[in-house]
């Protein structure tokens, strides 16, 4: 501790005097001259140096006050531990106790917060003077990142270990307690939703036997303040133009180790849209010109949001439209009778700033180019705040910050503003390990590395191996978001995939290729993707599953009737069909063979498919990971038949609604459907054509619904799945999470009916070939059941978003099926990375 022996005129006046000879009354003392100063105690500090705080007046001599300032600032140097003054005659003698030097600053105890953090955040350095108050503060300072990682009972005790020289090791013993977590989420006001809904909307959550997973269960002032934001944006978005979150109490219970938070809610009506009005001050501007670019409706819910994207869209129209200090501001007026909401957009003329500068801060590792491409403005652009809001959006977005704020400051005269850019970066590299399991595929494991911030230009690349029962394979990706300084996304993906024979195929398959595409996003909720693919593919299966045994001599005819046997007993008549020939053809495979088309697309060889296609995708989620509310729409064409062997026209759309109901139950609508049309003279192929299973109605097996080879069904044998040009799908489910359980768990149960056909099956269906036993040729033929049946089915289903990863479970029952399609009532999937 710091001490200051008798400072002041007072102190001063003491030292110049005896005591045994103290008058009754001070006098002052009398002035000592500069150059009279010695310093006493120094080892580290020289002499001048402290001598140097100590400024004469313009006679060279210090008065008592000069000489109390300079004891002022040498404390305030921080550099001793004790600073005495005393006069001697006409000597000023300084006496000095100086701080030691830290040779050290260690951290013991701490096992939940790395050495580089604490020292990073201290302030104590090594090779830095002692300073016993800058310890104190060192000391909260550890103890406050405890707090913010949600333990509150951390004990932070400094020691200063003595060593030769002056030197000192400073240690900081942490005992960081048990983390204290939110034991419960309580909210005081709420009628339009449930407590589990609003606890949805939240980041923060409260302790369960998962919580070891995540930290959004530990308590952060910070983030509980976040929530009162989440809350009032929920209730706005959803007419609730009154809300008030009026409070977030929070209150440690020491019985429970833990904090109980509290969320205050005056909700007030729930409107609607009245009316919807356009004004404008500014000349030649009509109001009503922007009409289109409102997202407000008469009738809709009131939506803050869209409220706030219709004055963004209908300010950046204006500006380009050439008005560029144009500002929409919208008002309401409520009609608490009617409860709606008179909204009206009003375009003035706004001050007309420009910009002088951009500033960037904190961007250690990306281009400054990778950020300044995100804004629609740069220097000397007029100021307009829904652009740069727009930028801060798209920033955040791009998820390699884990902070953006953009605030306007003033500039160097009354029209110019700067813009200030403050980030902060994170990791955006990943590594990861993935497994898992489904009735489809079977094992799978896969191995990928990734890098969203690649070299810190804002490029995308990824590599992954995949290894499993059924599947394996490479593939390697690259994106480059703003190809020429244009946002367009430019990527190219290269793969190479095998798929093994399983219980649903009898054959493999190997894919080798590449697809180059380009993206553009049309709209925040609209975008398009055109893609060239070019690929190689060729279809894998053993002899045995090959050959066309047509030898009637073959010595197992007795156990293994061969298709020649049959046909000589039969006269060429199909059993199960009176009036066919000997066209007919059982010749090709009769002890085990794979379909015909499998069979004639294996002797074809190799396919090269080249094809330009494009999606167009509209979406409007409220979440993608896990969505409630919005749309998902979409609209793919795939052309084949520039350059390669394959030519066909694929068409496909694919639609999920999503919109929450009652009591936190979340409704699904999904349809889907699509074509595939003959292009030219040549034949579509048997893999061409859409192979359909739960993926179109559950309860069915993969592959399992449509067109399928029945050529020996009179043997109790069905072939492959043959695919087939045109399907339909429609699903309706309802998923709930389940009440008994915290939410943070993840699970929700969900029921649902399905309902969809697949057919029209145009590949193969007769072939000539040699076969492999006898070298003359057989004609071979096939059958197969091509019905437009509605196959349907009724399930339930449980979804975890577990911490190993998705998971999904279903049961259903098939309540309507073909002839031949193959059931499979149990099915489950999912994986993790770690």
């Amino acid at each position: 501790m710091m001490r200051l022996r008798l400072p002041g005129v007072l102190a001063l006046m003491l030292l110049a005097m005896p005591v045994s000879s103290l008058p009754d009354r001070a006098v002052a003392a009398p002035a000592v001259a500069a150059s009279s100063i010695t310093v006493e105690g120094n080892r580290r500090v020289e002499a001048d140096t402290i001598r140097s705080y100590f400024k004469p007046g313009s006679s060279g001599t210090l008065d008592a006050g000069q000489v109390d300032d300079g004891l002022k600032a040498l404390v305030g140097t921080g550099l001793f531990a004790d600073v005495k003054i005393e006069q001697q005659g006409g000597r000023l003698i300084v006496r000095v106790v100086e701080n030691p030097v830290i040779g050290r600053v260690a951290f013991e105890g701490n096992k939940k917060v790395k050495d580089e953090q604490l020292t990073a955040e201290v302030q104590s350095k090594p090779r830095g003077t002692l300073s016993r108050p800058m310890v104190q503060s060192d000391a909260q300072r550890i103890a406050e990142i405890y707090r913010r990682s949600g333990r509150y009972d951390v004990r932070v005790t400094p020691e200063i270990i003595e060593q030769p020289n002056n030197r000192v090791d400073l240690v900081f013993t942490v005992e960081e307690g048990a983390k204290t977590g939110v034991k419960s989420i309580t909210f005081v006001g709420n009628n339009a939703y449930s407590a589990a809904r609003l606890r949805d909307v939240i980041k923060t959550h409260e302790s369960n036997w998962l919580s070891f997973l995540g930290n959004n269960d530990i308590y952060d002032p910070d983030r509980v303040e976040a929530d009162r934001d989440l809350i009032r944006r929920f209730y706005l978005k959803n007419g609730y133009a009154d809300v008030q979150v009026v409070a977030a109490l929070t209150e440690y219970d020491p019985e429970k180790k833990g904090f109980l938070v509290t969320f205050q809610i005056e909700e007030g009506q729930q409107y609607r849209v009245g009316s919807v009005q356009f004004q404008s001050s500014v000349a030649a501007l009509d109001g009503n010109t922007l009409r289109g670019y409102s997202r407000v409706s008469v009738g809709a819910l009131y939506n803050v949001e869209q409220l706030e994207k219709s004055v963004e869209e209908m300010q950046i129209e204006a500006s380009r439209r050439g008005f560029a200090f144009a500002v929409v501001r919208p008002r309401g007026d409520r009609n608490m009778d009617a409860h709606t909401v008179a909204i009206v957009f009003s375009v003035d003329e706004g001050p007309r700033s420009y910009i002088e500068r951009i500033v960037i801060r904190g961007n250690t590792r990306t281009r400054d180019y990778v950020i300044r491409r995100e804004f629609d403005l740069s220097e000397g652009d007029a100021y307009n705040r829904a652009l740069v809001d727009r930028a801060e959006r798209r920033l955040k977005n791009l998820d390699f910050f884990k902070d953006v704020k953009i605030s306007a400051e003033p500039g160097s005269s009354s029209d110019r503003v700067i813009l200030v850019v403050n980030l902060e970066e994170k990791s955006t590299g990943d590594f990861s390990i993935s497994g898992g399991y489904s009735t489809t595929d079977g094992a799978l494991a896969e191995v990928s590395i990734s890098e969203r911030n690649f070299l810190g230009r804002g490029l995308y690349a990824k590599a992954a191996v995949t290894y499993g029962q059924y599947t394996r394979g490479v593939s390697l990706s690259f994106v480059e978001p703003y190809l020429l300084d244009y946002r367009i996304a430019l990527g190219l993906d290269v793969s190479y995939r095998q798929q093994l024979a399983n219980s649903y195929t009898s054959y493999g398959t190997r894919t080798v290729g590449f697809s180059p595409r380009l993206g553009f996003q049309l709209r925040e909720d609209l975008s398009l993707q055109l893609r060239y693919s070019l690929y190689r593919q060729e279809i894998t299966l053993p002899s045995y599953l090959a050959n066309c045994n047509n030898n009637s001599a073959n010595g197992l005819l007795a156990f293994n009737p061969t298709p020649a046997y049959v046909q000589s007993v039969l006269g060429g008549v199909d059993p199960t069909n009176s009036t066919s020939s000997g066209v007919y053809g059982y010749g090709c495979y009769g002890d085990g063979e794979s379909s015909l088309a499998v069979r004639k697309e294996l002797n074809d060889g190799a396919a090269l498919t080249s094809a330009l296609g494009y999606t167009l995708t509209y979406n409007t989620l409220d979440n993608t990971k896990n969505p409630t509310d919005g749309l998902l729409i979409d609209w793919r064409q795939d052309f084949a038949g520039v350059g390669g062997n394959v030519s066909y026209l694929k068409s496909a759309v694919d639609a999920k609604y999503f919109t929450p109901l009652v009591a936190d139950i979340v409704s699904v609508i999904h349809l889907q459907g699509g074509v595939l049309n003959k292009i030219g003279d040549k034949d579509l192929r048997m893999l061409d054509h859409y192979q359909m299973g739960p993926a179109l109605v559950r309860g069915f097996a993969s592959n399992g619904i449509g067109p399928r080879d029945i050529t020996y069904r009179s043997f109790g044998v069905t072939g492959d799945a043959l695919g087939g040009t045109k399907y339909w799908g429609a699903s309706a489910e309802l998923q709930m999470p389940f009440w008994f359980l915290p939410k943070e768990v993840g699970l929700k149960g969900s029921v649902y009916a399905d309902a969809g056909s697949l057919w029209g099956y145009q590949g193969p269906t007769s072939w000539a070939a040699t076969g492999e036993v006898n070298t003359s040729a057989c004609k071979c033929g096939m059958q197969y059941d091509d019905s437009k049946v509605v196959r349907s089915s009724v399930g339930v289903g449980l979804i975890w978003a577990s911490p190993f990863g998705p998971l999904r479970f279903d049961y259903a029952v098939p309540l309507s099926k073909g002839k031949y399609d193959v059931v499979q009532e149990f099915r489950f999937g999912g994986g993790t990375s770690f």
